[in-house]
């Protein structure tokens, strides 16, 4: 099994269970439908203590928002020392104890999901795990768990993904034919239909339907060159600013000798 989510948009009503069900399984912190973000926050209710929101929209939609956990995930090829990490099952977690703190994957994310604990005095990177420790245990993700509504539901993703084309062909004119996350970076094991386009869950638009990990171990070869040259570049400035401090001080403890010199 590959295990995946599906949120039908059309069958959301807002009422945040999901989230509530997700800050309760995570041990998140107390829930707080008014909790206000950190200014260091992009503003779709996703935090470092909130790995799941709903994004309301015109016209009564509201649209789940959470890690897509991609089947190629461009997080864990950015991660220089493997705290991401895609599991033999699917879910996409992240191991806090051996993170440097780089934040590569947040800015290697397709869709803007790892977030930074910005008030903490020892920050970690944090997001969904797809409930990776329920699943292990025999349970689904608690989001799909408290859904009065069945607006997103758990199984394999190829059963997943006859489920979204049956409803597409069942209704066409509810929705927008296109299965997000079917192809998307390669595909995800988040996928929605929805009657609104969704292309505002991205980061940025377009998104290729090409892995983007190919793309980012490109730029990440590069890192060790890039570091080892500021290094050099970091001891060149160094030798130089304090040779210029030691001859500034050498010659004033040459002009200092030589006025008490003069004086005798």
């Amino acid at each position: 099994m590959k295990p995946a989510i599906l949120t039908d948009v059309t069958r959301c009503i807002g009422c945040q269970k999901c989230v509530e069900a997700c800050v309760k399984a995570n041990n998140l912190g107390v829930y707080n439908p008014g909790d206000t973000p950190n200014v260091q926050d992009v503003g779709d209710g996703l935090s470092a203590r909130r790995w799941d929101s709903v994004v309301s929209k015109p016209n009564h939609h509201f649209v789940r928002k959470q890690c897509r956990h991609c089947l190629e995930p461009a997080c864990v090829s950015a991660c220089p020392v493997g705290a991401m990490q895609k599991t033999p099952e699917g879910p996409v977690i992240y191991d806090k104890s051996i993170c440097m703190g780089c934040r590569y994957c947040m800015m290697a994310c397709p869709f803007g999901i790892p977030r930074y604990e910005w008030d903490s005095a020892v920050p970690y990177v944090s997001k969904c795990t797809m409930c990776y420790t329920r699943q292990k245990a025999g349970k689904i993700p608690a989001c799909v768990e408290a859904c009065p509504q069945q607006a997103t539901i758990f199984g394999d993703r190829d059963e997943l993904l006859a489920e979204a084309s049956r409803r597409l062909k069942a209704d066409p004119k509810k929705y927008i034919p296109h299965i997000y996350g079917e192809h998307e970076v390669g595909g995800t094991s988040v996928l929605y239909v929805s009657d609104i386009p969704l292309d505002f869950l991205n980061y940025k638009n377009p998104l290729p339907e090409d892995p983007l990990p190919e793309r980012t171990w490109a730029v990440m070869q590069e890192i060790p060159l890039v570091a080892v040259g500021m290094t050099m570049l970091s001891g060149g400035v160094y030798w130089v600013i304090e040779r210029r401090m030691r001859m500034a001080r050498l010659k004033a403890e040459e002009e200092k000798r030589r006025r008490e010199e003069g004086k005798k």
